[in-house]
C-alpha cells in the first residue's frame, strides 16, 4: 500500500486508505475532519481530553471517524494503518510513530498532508519562514503587505488556520504566507514552496533534539524548507548558518538568494540605507540603485531584530511581485501581538517592557539588544537551552538581573561566569502569593531614572505560569499595581 500512498493527492481515490492522525489539538482535529471528507478511514489518538476535544470527537465520530482521547491511547499502533498523520510537537521517538517507521508506514506532518491536499486547478503559492525567532512576527507582517495588495491572504501554519483548513477552503486564497516550526519541517517531504526564508538559527528546542548531534538534527529540519523552492531563497547576511543552508539546498532551476542586512545592501540584497528600508534585489537597476520601501518610522518598533522580520517579509512579497507601496502601506498598518517588546508603563523615569515572548536565549538578546541600560527579568524553563553567548553579549547593557522559575540556575551560573559585577536578585519558583510581584518589586530597587526594565525571559513559561501570555499578563499587572501604589 505504501508505494500508492506516496501518490495520494486532493484528487485521489481516498475510500479504503486508513490513517491514524496522532493528536487530536487545532492542527490533528483539521487534518481528521478533511481526511473523513475525502473518504478516508481515520482513527484519531491523544493522550488528553477537554470538553472542547470532546465535542469535536463527537462530531466527527457521527461522520464515522473513531477517536480515542485518554492516557495510553498513543501507546500502541493499532494493526491495520496506511498512513500516520502526526501533529506538530511529536517528537520521532514517541512510540507510535516509531512503530510506524518500524513497521514501514509512512509519517506526514500537518504540513505534508496540506501540501499534497492543493487544488490542482487553483494551487494558491506558498511563502514559508521558519526560524529559532521572529516566525510569527514575520509571518503577520507579510500576512499584512499582501492583503494591502489586494490580495486574498493569511497566514497559516504554526499560527492562525491550518494549513489543511486553508487549501480546502471552497474559496481559493491568492497566497499564503506559512509560518513553519523545525517540528513541522521534520515531517515534510514534498512541499516546494514559492519562496522561503530562515530567519536565524540559533539554541532551541534541545529537549526535542536530545541526541548528541540535536543542534545539527534542529538545523537539518530548519534547512528542509528551501528544499524546491522555486523563486527566493531569502536568509539572514548576519547568520552565515542560514546562508550555507541556502547554498546546500537543491532548488528550482532560476530559483535566487537574497540577504537581508541591517546594514547596506549589496546588489541582489534588501537592507538598511540610514533610516530607509531598502530593495537592490527585485529591481531591474539592482546593480546601480536601491527601491524605498519604507522608512523606520513606518514601523511599529526600531528594535534591530524588528526591522530584520520586516526586511524579510518584505523580501518575500517582493518576490511574489508586490509592489513597493504595498509593502510600506503593509508593514504601517502592522502591529505586533501582546508580548513582543510591549511597552507596559513609565513611571519615575523606568521604563517597563514586556517581552514574554522571547521563549530561547536568542530572542531575549536580541530584546535585550535594542535598551540600554537595563535590568533584565529572566527564567523559566530552559529547555535545554545555554546562556553564556547571551551573557557575554549584553553584559555591559545590564545594570541588574532579576531571576524566577525553575531553570533560573542555568542563567545565575552564566551571569556568575561572564558578568560576575552584575547584581543579581533570585526571587525563586515560589507559585504561593504573588511571584511576579516580588520580580517588579526586585527590579524597581534596581532600576535607575532613564533604565528599562525588560521581561525577556530566554526561557519558557510552564513551569509557573499557563503560557507565555499569562507570564506577561501577570508582570503588567504587578507593574500597574506598583505604580499605583507608589503616586
Amino acid at each position: 500500500m505504501s508505494n500508492h500512498i506516496d501518490t495520494l493527492d486532493r484528487t485521489s481515490d481516498w475510500s479504503g486508505v486508513r490513517v491514524v492522525v496522532a493528536g487530536f489539538g487545532v492542527s490533528g482535529f483539521a487534518a481528521a475532519d478533511n481526511l473523513l471528507f475525502l473518504g478516508a478511514q481515520v482513527t484519531a489518538l491523544d493522550e488528553t481530553t477537554s470538553e472542547e476535544k470532546a465535542e469535536k470527537a463527537q462530531l466527527l465520530e457521527t461522520l464515522g471517524a473513531t477517536i480515542r482521547l485518554e492516557p495510553g491511547a498513543t501507546a500502541v499502533l493499532p494493526d491495520d494503518v496506511d498512513l500516520v498523520v502526526t501533529s506538530p510537537g511529536w517528537r520521532p521517538s514517541a512510540p507510535l510513530l516509531a512503530q510506524a517507521v518500524e513497521r514501514g508506514i509512512p509519517v506526514w506532518g500537518e504540513v505534508e498532508l496540506a501540501w499534497r491536499l492543493r487544488d490542482p486547478d487553483a494551487a494558491a503559492p506558498w511563502l514559508a519562514v521558519t526560524g529559532t525567532n521572529g516566525k510569527t512576527t514575520t509571518v503577520q507582517m507579510l500576512e499584512s503587505i499582501l492583503r494591502a495588495a489586494g490580495l486574498r491572504a493569511v497566514a497559516v501554519g504554526n499560527v492562525g488556520l491550518p494549513i489543511v483548513e486553508a487549501v480546502m477552503d471552497p474559496e481559493p486564497y491568492d497566497v499564503l504566507a506559512v509560518e513553519l516550526s523545525s517540528f513541522q519541517l521534520h515531517y515534510t517531504h514534498s512541499m516546494s514552496a514559492e519562496s522561503a526564508v530562515v530567519l536565524n538559527v540559533a539554541e532551541d528546542h534541545l529537549d526535542w533534539y536530545d541526541g548528541p548531534d540535536g543542534m545539527r538534527d534542529y538545523a537539518a529540519d530548519k534547512a528542509r524548507i528551501y528544499e524546491r523552492v522555486q523563486r527566493a531563497c531569502v536568509y539572514n547576511l548576519a547568520d552565515p548558518a542560514t546562508r550555507e543552508m541556502v547554498r546546500e539546498a537543491d532548488v528550482v532551476e532560476g530559483a535566487r538568494a537574497v540577504g537581508f542586512t541591517l546594514g547596506t545592501p549589496s546588489s541582489g540584497d534588501v537592507g538598511l540605507v540610514e533610516d530607509l528600508l531598502v530593495d537592490r534585489a527585485f529591481i531591474e537597476e539592482r546593480a546601480s540603485s536601491a527601491a524605498e520601501l519604507c522608512t523606520l518610522a513606518d514601523l511599529a518598533s526600531p528594535a534591530p531584530h524588528f526591522v530584520a522580520n520586516a526586511l524579510a517579509a518584505a523580501a518575500l512579497a517582493r518576490a511574489h511581485g508586490v509592489s513597493q507601496q504595498a509593502v510600506r502601506d503593509g508593514l504601517r498598518a502592522f502591529r505586533p501581538d501582546g508580548h513582543r517588546i510591549a511597552h507596559v508603563a513609565e513611571a519615575d523615569g523606568v521604563t517597563w517592557i514586556d517581552d514574554s515572548k522571547a521563549t530561547n536565549p536568542h530572542a531575549a538578546q536580541s530584546s535585550l539588544a535594542a535598551f540600554e541600560p537595563v535590568v533584565w527579568v529572566a527564567g523559566g524553563l530552559a529547555k535545554g537551552a545555554r546562556f553564556d553567548d547571551l551573557v557575554v553579549a549584553v553584559r555591559d547593557r545590564l545594570r541588574g538581573v532579576v531571576l524566577l522559575g525553575r531553570d533560573r540556575q542555568v542563567v545565575a551560573d552564566a551571569l556568575s561566569r561572564h558578568a560576575p559585577d552584575v547584581p543579581v536578585i533570585d526571587v525563586g519558583d515560589d507559585e504561593t502569593g504573588d511571584p511576579m510581584g516580588r520580580v517588579v518589586d526586585a527590579a524597581a530597587g534596581l532600576a535607575r531614572s532613564g533604565d528599562t526594565v525588560l521581561l525577556a525571559p530566554g526561557c519558557a513559561s510552564m513551569d509557573m505560569f499557563t503560557n507565555y501570555g499569562a507570564r506577561g499578563d501577570a508582570f503588567a499587572a504587578a507593574v500597574h499595581r506598583r505604580i499605583a501604589d507608589h503616586t
